[in-house]
């Protein structure tokens, strides 16, 4: 999606803050940035809108540009991406299951996005240009630090490593595009006929790779693409049965090459059950094999269709499989994070699939109202999800550097 220069400076804004001030309590923070209004299972109840039976807690703010969130047992790790800035990052330790006192136990990382739980208690983090696997449980957490892949992207408009873990061990890497449409620059025309020349880069952009299990360093530009054609596959996972989603960022400003076609309404933000070899497309192709306005003509009939179609600039960022009991009605439903600042997005649907990730139905609301509202809420815009071993929903926000958590409303 595009980074306007308002969110941007925003976003620096961020980073100056997260420096200057503490993790605060949720107490704290609420009083700041949500209306409390009561309890939600031992932390303070946030005005959210929630199905009935759950509600949405405040477990810490100041997290500075909060992303990925991933549990080990009762210790919480949150990737504070420190804005979009060059290693200013930083990982969080919330222990005893987020009532512990915050701590900060790696920083100066550059970017830091995702975070998957590895072997033997420890931490995958996808960085801008590396990821990196570490010791949270060493006495020093920065010395445990060791390079899984390197060689990815840096430079252009989505330089952010999302992960998932694969059944046999094996790490799923996004690869987003260096462009919104394979434009020279911002608002030029893509170069037309001639193949987009970013697909082409070492690391191919627009893919995911597949890492093989192991201790040794893999240097990305050496591996043959997983799947290609997929702009910005930011929200990944794994099902039981090992079949790879992801949730794809589709373009912007489609109305710019073609008047006739609709920026509100496409193109759409795609669901993909990710088949190993398979083109979904990008540049050249949009929605269910549409030619792109700056690819008329061209023969989409070769490229994979995406499984579904989601709304137009939801961006979903965060995606997992709901395995608990805790929440009502959410069982054997994915849940997808859409962070978008659109009407469609700034919310958390469920998706109800069978087990090789294929739809039943259409996505539903599942907390909403990130909406600025005076006075009771902050505008947000959710990242990742993770499930805990009780059925909790850890969810962070990074407009407002928060992690909140969906639990059964038990009042």
């Amino acid at each position: 999606m595009v980074r306007s220069n308002s969110r941007r400076m925003r976003d620096i804004v961020a980073v100056i803050l997260a420096g200057l001030t503490t993790i605060s309590s949720p107490a704290a923070v609420a009083a700041q940035t949500y209306a409390m209004s009561g309890d939600c299972d031992g932390f303070p109840k946030v005005g959210l809108d929630t199905a009935a039976g759950s509600c949405i807690g405040l477990v810490a703010g100041h997290l500075g540009f909060a992303r990925g969130v991933a549990a080990i047992g009762t210790d919480i790790y949150v990737a504070d991406m420190g804005g979009w800035q060059k290693n200013r990052g930083r990982i969080v330790r919330l222990p005893d299951g987020g009532h512990g006192q915050p701590h900060v136990i790696l920083n100066s990382l550059n970017e830091p996005n995702s975070l998957v739980p590895g072997p033997d208690g420890t931490l995958y983090v996808g960085l801008s240009g590396a990821v990196i696997r570490f010791d949270p449980a060493a006495a020093d957490p920065q010395k445990s630090l060791r390079n899984i892949v390197t060689g990815l992207p840096t430079q252009g408009r989505h330089p952010l490593a999302a992960l998932a873990l694969g059944a046999d061990g094996s790490l799923f890497v996004n690869v987003g595009s260096a462009t919104d449409h394979c434009e020279r620059q911002l608002g030029d025309p893509a170069p037309g006929p001639q193949p987009c020349p970013e697909t082409q880069a070492s690391p191919p952009r627009a893919t995911i790779l597949r890492v093989a299990p192991g201790d040794t360093a893999v240097d990305a530009r050496t591996l043959v693409p997983y799947a290609r054609g997929l702009r910005n596959s930011m929200a990944l996972t794994v099902l039981g049965s090992g079949r790879l989603l992801a949730a794809v960022n589709a373009r912007d400003a489609i109305n710019q090459a073609d008047p006739a076609l609709s920026d509100a309404e496409l193109p759409h933000d795609t669901l993909v059950r990710v088949e190993q070899g398979a083109d979904y497309g990008w540049p050249y192709c949009f929605d269910e094999n549409r030619p792109s306005p700056e690819y008329a003509g061209f023969d989409c009939s070769g490229k994979r269709a995406p499984t579904l179609l989601l709304p137009a600039h939801a961006a979903p960022l965060g995606m997992i499989f709901y395995r608990g009991r805790a929440l009502a009605g959410l069982e054997g439903h994915l849940l997808i994070a859409y962070h978008g600042y659109r009407s469609t997005g700034h919310r958390i649907v469920k998706l109800a699939i069978d087990a090789q990730g294929r739809p039943r139905g259409v996505p539903e609301d599942v907390v909403t109202g990130w909406e600025y509202a005076r006075d009771n809420h902050p505008q947000g815009a959710v990242v990742a999800l993770w499930e805990m071993d009780d059925g909790s929903v850890l969810v962070t926000e990074d407009h407002n550097g928060t992690l909140l958590r969906l639990a059964r409303d038990k009042q």
